[in-house]
């Protein structure tokens, strides 16, 4: 896509700071953020509020976090004054789910746990990114096998957007060195153990050695872990 070849050019050689700068200041363009509050998404919240970029930052409230989560949300809205936008579940759709099979029907199969994750954040995060041209994320290689090939700049054709991962090759060391340099609120979970914060019910700490993502829906068998957010 040409488009996307001329992104790639515009952000070739540029650190994360100087990519969201750029991206946001493409015209005609419509850019979005998703945060999970995670380490790596705040500090690209921080970026894009401390250099008042053009760049819209939204949340997926899927209503299981953990309390240190809303904890984060709080203390980020508080330190730099700026809206994020919160995206819930359909009422409807969760009310219907739970009836049906429970609060906890996402133990019982990954076809299961795929339906809670589609009601919960796929459909807000479609939702979320509707009229949106370019979406940044906070990617990381090192998250899972499945991202190694993956490129600052790819077509996301599932939601039909430009999707743009300004850390996508940091490391953890220095994603932690950015956190504590600049004082970022971050997640106190990431001091226990939890490297990949997702919903309560689907989350535990990881021990040593143990993948980026085992911790999260810890009790299937897949070496491949994702909600549907991305690949």
């Amino acid at each position: 896509m040409k488009k996307i070849d001329q992104i790639e050019s515009l952000i070739a050689g540029k650190n994360a700071e100087e990519i969201l700068r750029t991206i946001a200041s493409l015209p005609s363009e419509r850019v979005v953020f998703s945060t999970s509050l995670s380490y790596e998404d705040q500090i690209i919240t921080h970026y894009i509020f401390t250099n008042n970029l053009d760049i819209k930052v939204f949340t997926l409230d899927t209503g299981r976090l953990f309390p240190e989560t809303y904890d984060v949300l709080g203390q980020t809205l508080s330190r730099y004054g700026r809206q994020i936008q919160v995206y819930a579940p359909a009422a409807d759709q969760v009310e219907q789910l739970v009836t049906a099979k429970g609060p906890f029907s996402f133990y019982e199969s990954v076809e299961a746990r795929q339906e809670c994750c589609r009601i919960r954040k796929v459909e807000p995060l479609q939702r979320a990114l509707r009229e949106s041209t370019i979406w940044v994320t906070g990617i990381r290689a090192a998250h899972s096998a499945g991202r190694h090939d993956v490129t600052k700049a790819e077509w996301d054709e599932k939601n039909q957007v430009i999707k743009i991962h300004p850390l996508l090759d940091w490391s953890q060391d220095e994603v932690g060195e950015v956190i504590r340099a600049s004082k970022i609120p971050y997640n106190k979970l990431h001091d226990q153990g939890f490297v990949s914060i997702g919903c309560q019910p689907c989350t535990r700490a990881i021990r040593p050695g143990e993948d980026f993502r085992a911790g999260r829906w810890w009790w299937e068998s897949s070496t491949s872990k994702e909600c549907g957010l991305h690949r």
